[in-house]
């Protein structure tokens, strides 16, 4: 991935820590609410040490019932509760109680969405302590639903919307955010949410559920996190007709507009925040997604998750699922259905690491990978109107018109969905690869569910149980013929927030291919033996916060070996470090 992006910086690489575009600013690296021990007392700050009414009503302080009798005499605030004293713990029973009641998926995740506004902490417990049942929730697949209809379901803002008309401006929208202190930033534009395409401004859903991951998966401090979504309008003619569209009603902008915007963007956060705040660009286009990551790789601390967050976590599937499949990851050859930002990323990973394993050249291991896009196989016949990012996979082979008959020609043993199309792994194309493989690998990874290119039912059916299968959105378990198969989740809640707090727990200020490599390695390495009885190549989310310990430990050693880390000296034991470090929601006592 890198030598791609060095291509495009003109031989500019990461390592090289260039001072272009490099503002002056900082933020102080702290933990102070983490440092101290949760029964050491904290004074409930605001603007002025908050009290009565406005406790009530900040949802980083409040703790509604679990307010003790002691802080209700302190605060002010008998008679504005009920005389009931609750523990956390019931209170999180309650409210899942009252959470499973509803059928409607959305109607959950808006009930979750109003207790992060009202009990910060007790949304954090709550997806913490219930994560497998709650993450498709505020993440992948219901996440998608809610963006579509952001702007009805709109109450009050979660996160800084930077729209054209304050172009010039940026720097002073974000000193209107309250916190100072950030270390992550998610930041879209709107232009291609999941598979679902342009929703403009309602896009914010997608920042917003990513950095509560940040937090209830990674440990990473809600302060410390910033939903952004940057409006240049929206192509989309629905949204522009809507009379309750909350963005800005115009057709985007595109070429130079676009980019001095982002560009004043990128300039303004790192005046704000510093070298080391994470900038995570989510959701982009592929015509920008890859110019931004390139043009900003060298300067600013970026990651973009369709790109690398999910070559990483595919790559550490493709590294379990070896267990089951036997040989290295060059014995093996792939097919990709779909050639955009996600299908090149991964990719473009599995080949250095090929590379890594084997010491050959990239352009030798890329050999051993073939894409199709809407017009077919990708071969050289056809480089010169490809673009870009796809031209180092286009390889020596007569063309190829549709996924089948690609499939019989290249007789992959992996196949890996990125088309963002749902049901095009059909049953010919899924028997095609169990007819000359003992134990094809299939990986439908579109999001959300609707858009997968096969169910999980359909892939152990059409392969008589044979299949390894994973996809990007979650499946229920299946049974066939008296054995119960558990599908993976490609999900990339594995890897980027343990992979962004490696980064900040180091003060990191760039992000190499060797730390997306170390974090496949991470998440790979905890799949067990019970885990691949089961056909599984990702362990279950359920463990996901000693994973992303340890991911994030491997992503700050190789942060510390690169030279790329500033937190100093380095801790003796990274994983201890990274666990010392998390966020806990329980609640804290009050002066």
């Amino acid at each position: 991935m890198e030598s791609f992006l060095k291509m495009q910086r003109g031989g500019e690489c990461v390592l090289d820590l260039s001072p272009r575009s490099t503002v002056g600013g900082g933020v102080e690296d702290v933990y102070g609410e983490d440092r101290a021990s949760e029964d050491q007392l904290v004074t409930p700050w605001t603007v002025s040490v908050a009290s009565g009414y406005t406790m009530l009503r900040d949802p980083h302080h409040n703790k509604g019932l679990a307010f003790t009798e002691k802080e209700r005499d302190a605060h002010y605030l008998r008679g504005l509760l009920p005389p009931a004293v609750l523990t956390q713990e019931l209170q999180a029973k309650k409210l899942m109680n009252n959470i499973r009641q509803y059928e409607v998926p959305l109607h959950k995740y808006m009930a979750m969405m109003e207790l992060e506004e009202r009990n910060e902490r007790l949304f954090y417990k709550l997806l913490i302590d219930n994560v497998e049942e709650l993450l498709p929730i505020v993440y992948t697949p219901v996440v998608g639903e809610a963006c579509q209809k952001y702007g009805s379901i709109f109450r009050r803002p979660q996160g800084l919307y930077i729209s054209l008309k304050e172009k010039g401006k940026i720097l002073e929208l974000l000193r209107n955010w309250p916190e100072r202190a950030i270390q992550v930033i998610v930041v879209t534009d709107g232009e291609r949410i999941l598979g679902l395409g342009d929703l403009g401004c309602q896009g914010m859903g997608i920042p917003v559920g990513k950095l509560a991951l940040y937090t209830a998966l990674g440990g990473v401090r809600p302060s410390a996190c910033l939903p952004i979504t940057i409006d240049v309008g929206t192509n989309n003619e629905q949204l522009l007709n809507d009379e309750f569209y909350i963005g800005l009603k115009q057709k985007r902008a595109t070429g130079k507009e676009y980019y001095d915007f982002l560009h004043e963007f990128m300039t303004a956060v790192k005046q704000n925040y510093g070298e080391k705040v994470l900038v995570q660009f989510e959701d982009f286009a592929n015509h920008n997604a890859f110019e931004l990551l390139a043009k900003y790789g060298t300067t600013h601390l970026v990651f973009n998750d369709d790109i690398q967050g999910t070559a990483s976590v595919v790559l550490a599937g493709l590294v379990a699922s070896l267990k089951l499949l036997g040989g290295t990851l060059g014995d093996h050859t792939f097919l990709f259905l779909g050639a955009g930002e996600a299908g090149t990323g991964i990719a473009e990973l599995i080949a250095l690491e090929m590379s890594k394993q084997t010491k050959i050249p990239m352009e030798e291991t890329r050999k051993k990978i073939w894409l199709v896009d809407s017009k077919g196989l990708i071969v050289k016949s056809r480089k010169e109107s490809l673009q870009h990012f796809k031209q180092p996979w286009a390889h020596d082979h007569e063309p190829v018109n549709n996924l089948l008959d690609a499939v019989n020609a290249i007789k992959p043993t992996a196949l890996i969905g990125t088309s963002g199309v749902g049901k095009q792994f059909t049953k010919e194309v899924v028997e095609a690869m169990a007819a000359f493989n003992k134990t094809p690998l299939i990986m439908a990874l579109s999001n959300p569910t609707s858009q997968a290119e096969c169910t999980a039912e359909e892939a152990y059916t059409w392969t008589e149980g044979r299949a390894i299968f994973s996809s990007g959105s979650p499946f229920d378990p299946v049974e066939y013929n008296g054995k119960c198969f558990v599908p993976g989740q490609a999900n990339n809640a594995y890897i980027f927030p343990g992979l962004g707090f490696g980064l900040v727990i180091s003060g990191a200020i760039r992000v190499h291919d060797d730390m997306l490599l170390a974090a496949s390695e991470a998440l790979a390495g905890q799949v067990t033996q019970e885990h691949y009885d089961k056909g599984m190549i990702y362990p279950p989310l359920s463990n996901i916060r000693t994973i992303s310990a340890h991911i994030a430990a491997n992503v700050a050693a190789k942060a510390y070996d690169l030279g790329l880390a500033t937190r100093l000296p380095r801790p003796a034991d990274l994983v201890k470090y990274a666990e010392s470090c998390m966020y806990t929601p329980n609640y804290r006592n009050y002066r």
